[in-house]
């Protein structure tokens, strides 16, 4: 069984073409390499370009007649840039994106998996998928717009989509194959990282929060983790989305339980064996309580929970700096 996964030279994407690999389907990537990796990619049918270039997408079911679900990975993910340059990411996010839909269509592609995110949700510990959607960035507008869209084509045309909605992957392929390229990441865990690389104190922003222990919560799940559901969103699809009124559906994926940032400090020292010095700082503008989406249902509908400890995403994530430049021939972004 053949999968097109569009965006696949990424951290997510090729990260879900492996774990498709290791599961028995074969997967075929489209990724134009604007922040993927070509070394992500190497051994595999690859094709550079862009997702609304139809004449490539074409070419690839005349290459590959035997495609039997898409997972969409291509977007554009950066929330400050997505403020600094909104119409770029509606551009890529929705208007290409929908392009997409349309040459899957018209190759006779009807399943589509869309990895999707948690932050079209308000804020809320538990959120199912019924919750209403508040997202508060142009990058998460873009992907509730997307989403809107999908269900409405879905229930319009032989098209049938699930959604996978998540909020922060850490670690890396279990097997570093490949990991996150970023050598300045955003995100809690990259901080931390390179804070203590450097020997330098990590700052936790806000302590006053109303939380188990004051510090903000967030949802953190191991990108192979997040891999296996989208690879079980495949296998199973035609289970989790038969058609009719059923073409469409949203399913939550992530931890279950949320983490504060205390509890990220907490599990980084039991994976280095070394404290972790830190600075306890005022909440920042625009800093928020945090939120984590119940995952039942991904758990009825594709057998999924998370396997992997928050420990071992440390540890991979921590195996992965370790071991980028031998994998990557450049430095990344």
């Amino acid at each position: 069984m053949k999968t097109l996964i569009t965006g696949g030279a990424g951290f997510i994407g090729s990260t879900i073409a492996s774990a498709c690999l290791d599961e028995g389907l074969k997967p075929v990537v489209l990724d134009n390499l604007a922040t993927g990796r070509p070394e992500f990619v190497e051994g595999r049918d690859f094709y550079r370009g862009d997702i609304g270039d139809g004449d490539l997408i074409d070419r690839i079911f005349t290459d590959h007649p035997d495609i039997e679900a898409a997972i969409g990975c291509a977007a554009l993910i950066v929330v400050p840039e997505s403020v600094a340059q909104p119409l770029r990411y509606y551009e890529a996010n929705v208007v290409k994106g929908l392009a997409l839909i349309g040459h899957l269509l018209r190759n006779g592609c009807h399943r589509f998996v869309f990895s999707s995110s948690a932050s079209i949700y308000a804020s809320g510990q538990g959120i199912t998928e019924t919750a209403p959607l508040k997202p508060l960035s142009p990058y998460a507008r873009t992907k509730a717009a997307f989403e809107n869209a999908l269900e409405d084509v879905a229930h319009g045309t032989e098209l049938r989509a699930v959604s996978l909605r998540y909020f922060n992957p850490i670690g890396a392929d279990p097997k570093l194959r490949t990991g996150l390229q970023s050598r300045k990441p955003s995100h809690a865990l990259g901080i931390m990282i390179d804070k203590y690389l450097a020997g330098e104190p990590f700052p936790v922003t806000g302590t006053d929060w109303p939380t188990r222990d004051g510090s903000g919560i967030r949802d953190y799940v191991h990108v192979w983790d997040l891999a296996r559901a989208h690879v079980a969103a495949v296998r199973r699809f035609d289970r989790v989305v038969p058609g009719g009124p059923d073409s469409y559906r949203a399913v939550n994926l992530g931890s279950g339980t949320g983490t504060t940032v205390l509890e990220l400090v907490k599990a980084f020292e039991e994976v280095t064996g070394a404290p972790l010095a830190t600075v306890l700082t005022d909440r920042r503008p625009g800093d928020a309580e945090g939120a984590y989406p119940d995952i039942g249902l991904a758990g009825r509908l594709l057998n999924w929970r998370p396997r992997l400890t928050l420990q071992q995403a440390i540890a991979d994530a921590l195996a992965w700096v370790e071991h980028r430049d031998s994998v990557l021939d450049v430095p990344g972004r």
